[in-house]
């Protein structure tokens, strides 16, 4: 029987060995950010519609920013947002 190279190690030692973890480090942050948006848009009682009025953009915009599966939302983007539901976005650089 062969023994699984990956038995005992963590999801992120996984996705290192293949080469995967930078990407799917990006994703996972994507995917925060859109939900902390909505979560603050729903607890605000903010429309999708709403937000697009105050921002002077569309509500498709909108949605690809709110959706953790679109990675083409720049940071100027994102802190517009931020911005237009009471928030600052915060970036940081911190050593490996």
């Amino acid at each position: 029987m062969k023994k699984n190279p990956h038995f005992g190690s963590s999801l992120e030692d996984f996705l290192a060995a293949e080469g995967l973890l930078e990407e799917a480090t990006e994703h996972a942050i994507k995917a925060v950010i859109a939900w902390q948006l909505k979560t603050t848009m729903d607890e605000q009682h903010i429309t999708k519609a709403a937000l697009a009025r105050k921002l002077h953009t569309s509500r498709s915009q909108i949605d690809r920013v709110l959706d953790p599966n679109n990675e083409n939302v720049t940071v100027s983007t994102l802190r517009k947002v931020a911005g237009a539901i009471g928030h600052k976005l915060k970036l940081e650089l911190v050593a490996a």
